[in-house]
């Protein structure tokens, strides 16, 4: 047995060149375990070195207090031989279970985090830097998370990363859904059906009924519209925007559309709808605004024109009198202004199931709160 050899068995550190070493000694010798004796089990474990460490930090275990999963990028160099700081050592038994040797073998994982529901989620930062090393290590963390256990998987590739999609779909991950700068992709270990939530369902609208002292409402004709809707004088309305609460959504379409400023005043009625675009479910809800200034700017990108209309000059239009939704949704509204109606006022809770901040929309049942009784 060589000087090298023996020192597998002696209990002190091992350089990096001298790991390296071993690791093209018996990389050849046992990459195929159909050649060790009859009785003898392999069990996998991360390599741990005694005595002075490397330069380079020692792997986290999945089980290790920070749940994160390193890779070799994420360990650094060690010199010149990387093969060192990826290696894990396969430990061999004999038939009485006592160790007898130590053999190496390159084991590498994605950089990635335990969620709270025993699945993992990669760190889109710290992926490998090219298509080939990801595969392998792609493969390889799949095994190696499947025997630790593992459920769900979350990949987030970012679009300067776009070549790396088609090497997941490959090897099995499934689009959840896209943004502008990346792609989501997920994998589920368990057998049975998928357990993970489905991308989201919905999109939301607000619409923004102001009236002022004149008893006029703010209207517009939108540029790009239906043929139906042609000529149509309609409330401003909109998409609220990623982390946007409903109301402050209502005033600033309203403030973009026609330049005047707003306040919340109620959400009057909210409309939900299926298979509005690509498949998705709509929620568009009708928020009270009360008018702050009076002078209209329009916005020449997406509104043809803008005014002030008399409210019976409104509800008149044909598109109104002939469209149950509307004429309900009209209704609504003058009664609101009638004092006959109250709608949901937004107040901020923070509730202890999650500690977050929320907007909770409810009625209120005081006649005298400001909201029910004036606009």
């Amino acid at each position: 047995m060589s000087v090298m050899e023996m020192s597998l068995f002696q209990p002190k550190s091992m350089s990096a060149s001298e790991m390296a070493q071993v690791g093209r000694m018996y990389s050849n010798s046992f990459s195929n375990f159909r050649y060790l004796p009859a009785g003898v089990k392999v069990s996998p474990q991360f390599c741990s070195c005694i005595g002075n460490p490397l330069k380079a930090s020692s792997f986290s275990h999945p089980s290790s207090s920070n749940n994160r999963y390193l890779s070799t990028n994420a360990i650094g160099s060690v010199g010149g031989d990387k093969l060192a700081a990826e290696t894990s050592l396969f430990q061999i038994f004999g038939t009485n279970g006592a160790r007898s040797n130590l053999f190496p073998r390159d084991v590498r994982v994605l950089d990635a985090f335990d969620d709270e529901y025993g699945g993992v989620i990669v760190d889109p930062e710290r992926l490998p830097e090219n298509s080939d090393a990801f595969a392998y290590i792609l493969n390889s963390s799949l095994s190696h998370w499947k025997v630790n256990g593992k459920k769900g998987i979350w990949l987030k590739l970012p679009v300067e990363r776009a070549e790396l999609v088609p090497v997941a779909i490959k090897e099995g991950f499934q689009y959840h859904h896209a943004q502008r700068g990346y792609v989501m992709l997920t994998y589920w270990i368990p057998e049975g059906p998928c357990m993970l939530p489905a991308n989201a369902s919905h999109q939301v609208g607000v619409g923004g009924f102001v009236i002022n002292d004149n008893n006029e409402v703010l209207v517009v004709q939108e540029k790009h519209c239906s043929p139906s809707c042609i000529g149509f004088w309609k409330i401003p309305t909109g998409f609220i925007l990623e982390s946007e609460e409903i109301f402050t959504g209502a005033v600033r379409e309203v403030k973009e559309e026609t330049g005047i400023d707003t306040e919340f005043v109620e959400v009057i009625a909210f409309r939900h709808a299926h298979n509005v675009a690509f498949e998705k479910s709509d929620l568009f809800f009708i928020c009270m605004l009360k008018p702050l200034s009076s002078q209209i700017i329009v916005d020449d990108l997406e509104i043809e024109a803008a005014k002030w209309m008399p409210l019976a000059e409104f509800v008149e239009q044909p598109l109104v009198k002939e469209d149950c939704m509307f004429k309900r949704v009209i209704s609504i509204c003058i009664a609101r202004l009638g004092k006959r109606y109250c709608g949901l006022s937004s107040h901020q809770v923070v509730s202890k199931f999650d500690g977050r901040l929320s907007s909770l929309y409810y009625n209120v049942v005081d006649t005298q709160d400001f909201n029910c009784s004036d606009c």
